[in-house]
């Protein structure tokens, strides 16, 4: 049974993932503890509201540094939601430019649509190769609530570096919906309130952490 922390830090559908994680089969643990976090099987950041306000009580908890160490040290981190937003350089929400974790170069921004938020059921375009949508269909939906987005992948990889798994959506424009790189995962839909399309792509993700 795999350990999973869900980082505390005053955002998110912390119980609802939880619940989530129990269900397919992890030991879940929410706190904001530096050393659980980092000793955990795998660490998931949810997140949700604005990127800045994240932030905020991302770094209150030194989240931001307990991401950094796990990764350095190759250990998983699976970001939802803003919680996978906060993970890239910067966020510019009502003109307001906030930085972000910097695991990945990129730019959240607002999603240019004719109706904002993204709210309901939508599919994804995901990669051959990919853990998070093994075992799933094509059309499969999952649930969606945001109105930011990232809408440019620019991290750029030379062998011998594997370049990451990036898995696209559309909603007036592409955006990315989920991306896979080494231990590093994240998701810009919910899969907590993705129904059973949720619950097989978290259990795919934490049946990574023991093999």
């Amino acid at each position: 049974m795999p350990r999973v922390v869900v980082l505390d830090y005053g955002s998110g559908n912390l119980r609802s993932a939880e619940r989530a994680l129990r269900r397919v089969g992890a030991d879940v643990e929410v706190t904001s503890d530096h050393r659980a976090a980092l000793a955990a099987d795998g660490l998931v950041v949810p997140g949700v509201g604005a990127f800045a306000a994240c932030m905020t009580g991302l770094r209150a908890v030194r989240g931001d540094r307990i991401i950094g160490e796990r990764l350095a040290g190759g250990r998983p981190v699976l970001g939802i939601c803003v919680g996978m937003q906060i993970l890239f350089e910067r966020g510019i929400e009502h003109g307001l430019e906030t930085a972000g974790c910097g695991e990945w170069p990129g730019t959240v921004e607002r999603l240019t649509a004719p109706v904002v938020p993204h709210m309901g059921w939508n599919t994804v375009r995901a990669p051959e190769g990919s853990l998070l949508f093994a075992g799933m269909a094509e059309d499969t939906r999952f649930y969606f609530v945001h109105s930011y987005a990232v809408q440019r992948w620019e991290l750029v990889t030379e062998p011998p570096f594997t370049p990451p798994l990036v898995t696209w959506a559309t909603h007036g424009g592409d955006f990315v919906a989920a991306a896979e790189n080494g231990p590093l995962c994240a998701t810009q839909f919910h899969p907590e309130k993705s129904g059973d399309a949720g619950a097989q792509l978290l259990e795919n993700w934490t049946k990574s952490l023991v093999s």
